[in-house]
């Protein structure tokens, strides 16, 4: 059975385009929680307002965005999601003017706005064009995608944002006079801001590209005539829907988790060997490069497993080896730790898509509702890194650095997406 037929693959190859482009919003802006708290002289808990920032726009935004799409079209849906990613990205040309850490947050906000628009929207998208037999495969084939833009967006932030700030470090910003700091932080700031305005002049293009070329494709659209409160009470009515939710919400979390926070977990591993503050840093990302090329690897690879194997049954095999993974980040200091941060990522690939694809099965066209929940369970990204970084900046326990004692909690989030491997998805999708 074709993953894609033919009479679907137009709409199909410019949907997942749009995979890209919040692979790479996600991805540049990882690393940023570091630089914004440098920039700004901020701790680490401070700089992950910008997480804050980016999955509460998420969040805020799913339901109106599957209300929207539910109104218009999917079309329409994804027209929104690039223009308001668009906005959001030039709206750091004027941050940057201001000089304040406060108008960043709020140009993530309205760019996260149009993310969450664009994956409400193309998610179910993608699951309706074909056989449902074959969805699960199809969203895990266009999620592969995803990782692309994001080693994309990690390479942008590496080598166009990261390395060309002040090398000055933290501790030796902190005892600049007020003069001194607003220079460096003049320049730092119009470093950081270029290549957002950059990809907002892209994704300009992109939108006209869209409203020529993406058909309206009302055959893969069904019509709905419930309400939205009886279609509501149904998803809640689903289990299996219920726990997906529960489930996407702390795999979003550990995934923030462990790309964003490689940064600080490898900056000490290599100042410990004698780097300055700035060289661990990119170091350290060139590892999180890795990690995401192996991610993208792995999709690939999970995508064409699934021909063989249960989609759920996959998910759990890859939980658990992520739970041995970050124990071994707790508990194995230096080298060997980072080697095992990096490798988590190729557990993590199929994650989302098999989460999601496991949650709307047979739920229909209430997916285009049913997509807001899931995609609103993204505020993971937002509420559990600042629980890991307050660790991060506390003290160390038993011997081991804080940077690696805060790695419990995304092994509590692994455990989560484990349970619902094993029980979430076997239930009866309509017991209550």
């Amino acid at each position: 059975m074709k993953t894609i037929e033919k009479k679907y693959l137009l709409p199909f190859v410019l949907v997942t385009l749009c995979f890209a482009l919040w692979g790479f919003a996600n991805d540049i802006t990882n690393p940023m929680v570091k630089a914004f708290s440098k920039i700004f002289r901020m701790s680490v808990s401070d700089g992950t307002l910008v997480q804050v920032a980016f999955y509460g726009g998420y969040f805020c935004m799913a339901l109106p965005a599957a209300l929207f799409i539910r109104k218009y079209s999917y079309k329409a849906g994804l027209l929104m999601g690039l223009g308001l990613y668009a906005i959001g990205a030039l709206m750091f040309l004027p941050a940057q003017s201001l000089g304040s850490y406060y108008p960043f947050l709020l140009a993530y906000f309205i760019l996260t706005c149009g993310l969450s628009f664009l994956e409400t929207t193309a998610n179910p998208y993608i699951l309706s064009m074909g056989d449902k037999e074959t969805a699960t495969r199809r969203l895990n084939l266009a999620q592969a995608f995803n990782p692309i833009g994001s080693l994309m967006g990690m390479y942008v932030a590496m080598n166009f944002i990261q390395s060309k700030l002040n090398p000055l470090s933290t501790a030796e910003r902190a005892v600049l006079d007020q003069a001194e700091f607003e220079a460096i932080k003049t320049s730092d700031l119009a470093i950081l801001a270029a290549p957002y305005v950059v990809i907002g002049g892209v994704l300009v293009l992109m939108f006209v590209l869209f409203v020529v070329f993406l058909p309206k494709a009302k055959d893969i659209q069904a019509t709905h005539a419930d309400s939205i409160g009886k279609t509501a009470r149904r998803l809640w009515n689903n289990k299996r829907y219920r726990y997906g939710i529960v489930a996407q919400f702390f795999y979003v979390g550990v995934q923030i988790m462990c790309w964003t926070f490689i940064i600080q977990y490898g900056t000490r591993v290599f100042m410990n060997e004698g780097m300055s503050e700035i060289d661990a840093e990119v170091t350290s990302q060139r590892y999180n490069i890795v990690a995401m090329a192996i991610f993208c690897v792995s999709r690939f690879v999970c995508t064409w497993l699934m021909k063989y194997v249960k989609a759920s049954k996959l998910l759990a095999i890859f939980s658990a080896i992520a739970i041995v993974l970050t124990a071994c980040v707790v508990f194995i200091d230096g080298h060997w730790g980072m080697y095992c941060l990096v490798a988590i990522s190729a557990c993590m690939s199929l994650m989302f898509p098999t989460i999601y694809g496991i949650a709307l099965e047979g739920v229909g066209d209430d997916a285009k509702l049913g997509a807001a929940g899931l995609i609103m369970a993204i505020l993971g990204g937002s509420i559990l890194p600042p629980l890991q970084a307050a660790i991060i900046d506390g003290a160390g326990i038993f011997g081991l650095p804080p940077v690696n004692i805060s790695f419990v909690v995304p092994l509590i989030c692994f455990v989560v997406v484990l349970m619902y491997a094993l029980r979430g998805n076997t239930v009866n999708a309509t017991q209550k």
